[in-house]
This record gives C-alpha cells, sequence and structure tokens, in this order.
C-alpha cells in the first residue's frame, strides 16, 4: 500500500469519509437500521427453510413455484395500490403494517398447514412485501442528506445482509435443535414449522425500534413525497420506462432460480441443510461486503458505471453456478456472483430516487417495485415446470441471456448518455 508523505493513505481517507457519513445518520435512520437487523435475521431463516417446509409436508417443487408466483403476483398487483395506502398510513405507519402482515402470516402458514391457507398467506406476504418497497426508498431519501444518502442505502442493505448471514446460520440448525427438542427429525415438517414460527416472533420484536420513529421536521419544505395520479405516470411515461426496463429484465431472471437456490443444492449437488444455510449465509456476507463498498467505488467510477461492471462480471459466475459439476466450485460462484450482482441494488435505487422530483419519490418507489415483482410473479411457475421436465440446465440459460439484456438496457440507456436522464418535474399543484 502506497503511503502518501504529509496525509492519510487512500483506505485511510475511505475510512474517514464512511465515518463522517455514518455520523451524520439521523435518529430515525438509525432505528431503521436496528430495525433492519431483527427483520434481515427473520428474512434469513425464512428464505432457507421455506421451501423445504412445502416440500417436507409431501408437496412438490411445481406447486412451490406456484406459491412463489402468487406472492410476486400479490406484490405486482399491489404496488400501485400500496403506494396510496403508504401515503394514508405514513412511513412509520406503512413500514410497521408491513412487517406485522409479514410475521403473521408466517405463523399462520405454521399453525395452519394447508394449500389454501398457503395461498393466501403467500398473497399476504406479497402485499407486506409491496408495502414496504414503496416505503422504504423515500423514507431513506426523507430522513437523508445528500452527502450521506448513497451511504445510508448502501449501509442499510449492507446491515441486513450482515442480519441474513445470522439468520441463514441459524437456519441451518434451528430445525436440528427444535427437533431434538420435540424429538422429531431435523427434516420434518414439525422441526421446519417451529423454526419459522421462532422467527416470526422475533420479527414481531423488530416492531419495538420502529415504533419509536418521529416525523423528521429537519426535511425542508415540499421535500414530502406523495403518491402521483396515474395520469402523471403517462404523461411522464419515456422517463420512468428507462428507469424500470433493466430491473424488469433481472426479476425475470432472478424469478427463475433464486427462490430455488436451496433446491438446487439439495437436489443437484446433495447437500444438507446445514451445508446449504453455510452457503446462503456467506452469500449474505459477501453482499454485506459488497453494499458497504459500493458508495465508496461509486463517488469514484460513478453510480451507473458501477451498476453495468458489477453485473457484467456476475455473468461468468452464474454459468459457473449452474453448469459446474464440482460443489465447492458452484459454491465459490454463487458467492461472488450474489455480491457483485447485488451490490449495485442500493446504488440505482438512489439514482431512481434522485433522478426524480421529490413528489415523484413514491411513484418510482412502486414503479420499481412492480418491475420487481413482475418477473418474479410469472417466472417461478415457468421455472418449477423445467425443473420437473428437464431440470436446471435450461433455466439457467435463460437467466443468463435476460441478465445481459438487462446490462445492456443500463448501458443504452443510462452510460451512453452520460448517465443522465431528465428528472421528473413535480406534479402541479
Amino acid at each position: 500500500m502506497t503511503k502518501h508523505p504529509g496525509g492519510p493513505t487512500p483506505v485511510t481517507q475511505t475510512l474517514l469519509t464512511y465515518l463522517v457519513r455514518i455520523r451524520a445518520f439521523r435518529p430515525n435512520a438509525r432505528r431503521y437500521m436496528l430495525y433492519m437487523v431483527f427483520f434481515g435475521i427473520g428474512i434469513g431463516v425464512f428464505r432457507l427453510l421455506y421451501n423445504f417446509y412445502v416440500l417436507s409436508l409431501g408437496y412438490d417443487e411445481a406447486l412451490l413455484g406456484n406459491l412463489i408466483t402468487t406472492n410476486n403476483t400479490a406484490a405486482l398487483l399491489a404496488a400501485i395500490p400500496m403506494g396510496y395506502l403508504a401515503d394514508r398510513l405514513g412511513r412509520k405507519g406503512a413500514l410497521m403494517a408491513a412487517s406485522f402482515s409479514f410475521a403473521a402470516g408466517v405463523v399462520l402458514m405454521v399453525v395452519f398447514p394447508g394449500i389454501a391457507v398457503f395461498f393466501i398467506m403467500n398473497a399476504l406476504l406479497g402485499l407486506a412485501q409491496s408495502l414496504s418497497s414503496v416505503t422504504q426508498s423515500p423514507f431513506l431519501m426523507e430522513n437523508s442528506g445528500e452527502e450521506e444518502r448513497t451511504y445510508l442505502f448502501s449501509l442499510g442493505f449492507g446491515l441486513q445482509m450482515t442480519a441474513m448471514f445470522v439468520g441463514n446460520w441459524l437456519g441451518g440448525y434451528l430445525p436440528t435443535w427444535l427437533g431434538l427438542w420435540q424429538d422429531v427429525d431435523a427434516t420434518s415438517s414439525t422441526a421446519y414449522g417451529l423454526a419459522l414460527g421462532a422467527i416470526a416472533l422475533l420479527m414481531m420484536v423488530g416492531l419495538a425500534p420502529l415504533s419509536r420513529i418521529r416525523p423528521d421536521t429537519s426535511m425542508p419544505a415540499g421535500e414530502s413525497s406523495n403518491f402521483l395520479p396515474l395520469s402523471y405516470l403517462r404523461t411522464h411515461f419515456r422517463t420512468f420506462s428507462r428507469l424500470v426496463l433493466p430491473l424488469l429484465a433481472t426479476s425475470f431472471g432472478a424469478g427463475l432460480f433464486i427462490p430455488f437456490m436451496n433446491v438446487f443444492f439439495r437436489q443437484v449437488h446433495g447437500q444438507s441443510d446445514q451445508a446449504i444455510g453455510a452457503v446462503f449465509a456467506w452469500s449474505s456476507l459477501a453482499m454485506a461486503v459488497g453494499f458497504l463498498l459500493a458508495p465508496a467505488i461509486a463517488d469514484r467510477m460513478g453510480k451507473i458505471q458501477l451498476v453495468v461492471w458489477t453485473q457484467i462480471l456476475s455473468i461468468p459466475f452464474l454459468a459457473l453456478l449452474g453448469f459446474s459439476p464440482w460443489y465447492w466450485v458452484a459454491a465459490l460462484a454463487y458467492l461472488l456472483r450474489m455480491a457483485l450482482m447485488n451490490m449495485a441494488n442500493p446504488v440505482y435505487q438512489t439514482f431512481v430516487m434522485e433522478e426524480v422530483e421529490p413528489k415523484a419519490r413514491a411513484t418510482a418507489a412502486s414503479l420499481v417495485s412492480m418491475a420487481w415483482s413482475s418477473g418474479r410473479a410469472f417466472s417461478p411457475t415457468v421455472s418449477g415446470y423445467i425443473q420437473v421436465q428437464y431440470g436446471f440446465g435450461p433455466v439457467f440459460v435463460l437467466v443468463i441471456v435476460l441478465y445481459v439484456i438487462a446490462v445492456w438496457l443500463y448501458w443504452k440507456f443510462f452510460w451512453v448518455r452520460e448517465g443522465v436522464v431528465e428528472a421528473v418535474p413535480a406534479a402541479m399543484d
């Protein structure tokens, strides 16, 4: 490492900048990040064990794909209504309602494990996901200044991923511990159900820091974000479509394989719950590191340049993940792919929020949520069918094609035009 006479090294300067930005975080932002610790642990356990829970009850991957599709279809259809509801409830009320609904849905699926309940509760989880998605970005924008904003978005994502690291690790062992307690097998529906019930209670605890959020009086007048009329979307269709189309392509690709990765590692590579939990945990930690590095890199090379390069570099690792015959290669590729592909997410969300006027942020957040949910609403059903008929090979081919399209859209829309999109003007009062 090169020393700079009379001054700090680049690494030291970057760390000092990070500390300055973190110290600038407002109280509401700090409370939100504490909430994300509890919620992230719960999500880490849920994402690892839910598929196994459904399969342990005797259902197959086709039904699992339909449940995931139901979840994401509900999130897609609810994105616009949830934007209006978030305005009615306020940021704090919307976040609390979303968190409570998610935890309640998990509990009900454990207590009443039937197909009808699974479909209804997955729809409820989709509504909660949508309400949370359309609220989070405007909330962070309204509770941050320009200098620390990218750091807040990225650190929030990084903290959630670190919490998911803990959740993934914990999820690998919870069924064993709770199975011993109830004298049942670790891969039984009883053990999985108890583990899911336990993390739902943990999510309820996460409501405590949310309850302490207060109105932020430091936000300038006129900076509040409201959901704008649908006529406004038609007027600014070109701008909004450019912001969400790359996400739509990514969403279709992600929905084909991300919800099934635990099934992939078990069926293709014959791994145990503990081994899969460890891979999921390390992938969450890898994403957390990526999120933490992203703001400093974006400051140096630009937000869109970071998005394009990280997603290009992730594609070879995606191919290794899908087609390597060796588990250790697939696992390592999974970690690197998750870190690279996801580190740009908070940076791009910040970019979207900055490229629209304050009054249009809730609208933009809803459209981003719709784009992300659209692909995931349909892809899991397609993927489940392909898996049953042909295995995972064709799935990964489709994913690679869709990710290449997404990278090309980012490059064409933003990089070629010097990373500038026209700002969306505020609605006429």
